[in-house]
């Protein structure tokens, strides 16, 4: 089997859900690395040549970041290889897309996903979401895994929030550094993640550092350091920082990640500022809830996935193209 997926996947100043995930799960593939600026590259050729060296009848899994612009290139390929496509967000749904080219690629994933022999999506929502827009009969579902984690600790139990995601529109850091900022509290918060150019359209504020990704020990520290794991992303299709906080057993209030967070913390909706403000203050003013938070992030901890179940969830879709 073959995995054809960004050349960025194994870059440690550009960590992604999608790129841990592409790893975790492609052990025993041949991983075929492609450069360019996805999901519209200048050069596209990159992509052309990884699929025409692969011999005739085998399968293909390709990351949908690098196939699901270019159907003049992937939909030829499907006519001689048996081609799966992986979707960790429907091109379309990048915030900040103006609606002519969004409306552009969203046509164009739906060229390459209908010509594909199988679609795999990483959450229950994200496949219907997926299979809705395109009308596929069927998209398959493979779940992020994560990995034992040692419980937080936290500070005092109030005031540490954590934040772990790319500085991007779609994450939402400008609706959380705003909803914090009204309240009256001695909070401090700590956005991990890639610095992007989103950055300096933040507001200023000395509660809130930017120390970049992490990885290792300093993201364990990260996590088991907070009080409260936040995200006020805009979309999301799985958000596996969420499950990797559930690892850690801490109370969560996000937005966008229904499956990832099932049970184990507050949902509020996607982009709702006035909701998270809401939220937040009920986090800080109410004991009980920040017990109840605790209680079910715990419980929802006991029944998180693994990795080893994800990779065998997607080897059996795969097997099923074989000829």
């Amino acid at each position: 089997m073959h995995f054809v997926l960004p050349a960025d996947v194994e870059d440690p100043g550009s960590p992604s859900g999608g790129n841990v995930y592409d790893l975790r799960v492609s052990a025993g593939m041949t991983r075929l690395t492609v450069a360019g600026d996805w999901p519209r590259p200048a050069d596209p050729t990159a992509l052309e040549q990884a699929l025409a060296a692969i011999p005739h009848g085998d399968v293909v899994l390709l990351d949908g970041l690098v196939s699901c612009g270019l159907p003049e290139i992937v939909v030829p390929h499907t006519r001689r290889l048996e081609i799966a496509v992986l979707v960790h967000l429907p091109l379309a749904d990048e915030t900040g897309l103006d609606p002519a080219t969004a409306a552009l690629l969203n046509d164009k994933e739906g060229q390459v996903l209908r010509a594909a022999r199988a679609v795999i999506a990483t959450s229950p929502t994200a496949a219907r979401n997926i299979a809705e827009r395109h009308g596929l009969s069927e998209v398959h579902v493979v779940v992020p895994g994560t990995d034992p984690a040692p419980l937080a600790h936290g500070t005092d139990g109030v005031h540490h929030l954590l934040c772990v995601a790319s500085i991007t529109p779609r994450k939402g850091h400008d609706l959380l550094v705003r909803a914090l900022r009204t309240i009256d509290r001695d909070w401090r918060l700590t956005c991990v993640g890639p610095h992007r150019p989103f950055l300096r359209e933040l507001p200023r504020d000395a509660r809130v550092s930017f120390p970049g990704p992490l990885a290792g020990e300093a993201l364990t520290s990260a996590y088991t350091s907070a009080d409260l794991f936040v995200l006020a992303s805009r979309a999301e299709t799985y958000g596996m920082v969420v499950t990797e906080a559930l690892a850690h057993g801490l109370p969560i209030i996000a937005s966008a990640v229904p499956d990832a967070l099932g049970d184990g913390g507050l949902l509020i909706p996607a982009g709702d500022e006035s909701a998270l403000v809401a939220a937040l203050t009920r986090w800080f003013e109410d004991q009980d809830f920040r017990a109840d938070l605790r209680s079910r992030a715990l419980a929802r901890r006991a029944r998180l996935s693994t990795w080893e179940r994800s990779t065998e969830d997607l080897r059996r879709v795969l097997a099923t193209l074989r000829p």
